[in-house]
């Protein structure tokens, strides 16, 4: 049975490599290749193109690709319908007269093929159709032949788990979304000498961006590589029936570790905006500089980029007396770092650098990547904005599509790093339940610290004492 490699071996420089396995030339049509690379073809080919026989296991990239491609032009469940016909009809399956021996020699690629959407695409499977599809072509590879039925078994045990786990975490999320207040809420009913901050939680910056960093890797872990496609999921011009955009996506572990990064930028406001005395805010604005530079170090760049934006906020960068009291020359290279200019030019540099780190790493340290997210989901955005998913003649554009499983499966192989830090509770708690403000209480708490300088500032204030406090 063919090996799978990792992730990283699947793209090389020029984008992908097909020699992994040795394919067949393709008999079938409606497939156009330019210097054997796989450009375009007809959605039918393309989906004959994914189904082994006897001499022909297809390459581990176009497998990859095509299945996450492949859902911007029809449901998983229906791909799923159409490759079991096409194992059974062509494979002779069903037939109680078939060669048994052609059948051992099918089997494995088939059960190959299945083990790597289960294990790269393993929530396609929350769908029952999809479920039953998988069990019913598994039964018939794997009747008669005891070594198949329990690769088989295997297979099924390890997806059933994959999906058990993401149950609990998405239990694990609706339970810290539903106990989230405000902190404005919180402040009312305990007075401020007795609530904790987050230096009394964690003193130390470097186990704060450590702890910050194993928040990171859960939640990147969870999403899967499809839900990048998902987001971008349209209503496929070819198809007169299908009104499924909402119904494809399904990209909530995308859109919560979107959320992770909000409320790590609305903590960081929170914590600098609330204390009442000058020299401790500036110790709080100087501690997140460096829990900021230990992200860097690290290679947690979304974790940087979210402390940053927290700074940045106007209800923390108008404290102009408290930053007067801060040394901000690590600051300034930070901003520098992830300066947007010139497309993030400074930042994308940083993360190469960090990406070719890992890759020869001799340490799960080393191995850490965690991109700035909402540029990797921007580019992949652009990227789909920026090139037709059909071309002229209707053909699918696969060179488009080479394109996206590239960035994507980068991203596939730095969400399967291990944090080697040590999980502190007491912080992660903090981290992921502590009340933050929001807009208009920072924006309160930062006119109560320091007044306000103008007209529109004062207006703004009263407001917002009548509105959140009950005073005039």
């Amino acid at each position: 049975m063919p090996q799978t490699p990792p992730f990283s071996a699947m793209f090389d420089s020029s984008g992908y490599n097909r020699n992994l396995y040795q394919s067949a030339e393709d008999s079938c049509g409606g497939l156009y290749y330019h210097d054997n690379n796989l450009l375009s073809g007809s959605l039918e080919a393309l989906i004959q193109h994914l189904v082994p026989n006897v001499d022909y296991y297809p390459d581990r990239t176009y497998i990859f690709t095509f299945l996450l491609s492949s859902r911007l032009f029809m449901h998983p469940y229906e791909l799923m319908a159409k490759v079991c016909h096409l194992c059974v009809e062509h494979q002779r399956l069903s037939d109680p007269n078939s060669d048994k021996n052609q059948i051992r020699k099918i089997a494995p690629k088939i059960l190959q093929l299945l083990t790597e959407w289960t294990e790269t695409f393993p929530y396609d499977f929350r769908d029952e159709r999809m479920m039953r599809n998988l069990k019913d072509l598994a039964h018939r590879i794997a009747s008669g032949e005891e070594t198949y039925r329990k690769n088989v078994q295997q297979m099924i045990q390890c997806l059933i788990r994959k999906l058990a786990a993401l149950s609990q975490y998405e239990e694990v999320l609706a339970k810290i979304s539903s106990t989230s207040t405000d902190r404005l809420t919180v402040l009312k009913t305990k007075p401020q000498s007795i609530q904790r901050d987050i230096i009394t939680v964690c003193s130390d910056p470097y186990t704060l961006a450590q702890q910050l960093t194993h928040i990171e890797l859960e939640r990147l872990n969870y999403i899967g590589p499809e839900e990048f496609v998902q987001a971008f999921v349209q209503k496929d011009p070819l198809d007169n029936d299908k009104t499924c955009y909402s119904e494809r996506k399904k990209t909530r572990n995308l859109e919560a570790y979107v959320e992770w990064f909000n409320r790590l930028s609305y903590l960081v406001a929170t914590e600098i905006c609330m204390p009442v005395k000058k020299k401790h805010r500036a110790r709080m604005i100087e501690y997140f500089i460096d829990v900021a530079r230990e992200c860097f170090n690290i290679g947690n760049f979304n974790s940087l980029m979210a402390i940053i934006s927290g700074m940045n906020m106007s209800p923390v960068s108008r404290l102009k007396k408290t930053w007067a009291k801060v040394k901000t020359a690590k600051f300034d290279i930070l901003e520098h770092q992830m300066d947007p200019s010139s497309n993030f030019y400074n930042y994308r540099t940083a993360l190469r650098g960090a990406a070719q780190r890992s890759l020869t790493a001799h340490s799960s340290r080393e191995k850490i990547v965690i991109p700035f997210f909402s540029l990797l989901i921007k580019d992949i955005y652009f990227l789909n904005e920026g090139c037709a998913n059909r071309l002229p003649n209707g053909h699918v554009n696969f060179e488009k599509f080479w394109e996206l499983a590239k960035q994507v499966s980068e991203f596939m192989t730095w969400k399967q790093v291990e944090c080697p830090f040590e999980r502190d509770r007491k912080i992660l708690q903090y981290l992921l339940t502590v009340p933050v403000f929001s807009e208009d209480a920072l924006y309160l708490a930062s006119y109560e610290s320091e007044g306000p300088e103008n007209h529109i500032e004062k207006d703004r204030w009263k407001s917002l004492r009548s509105s959140l406090l009950g005073r005039v």
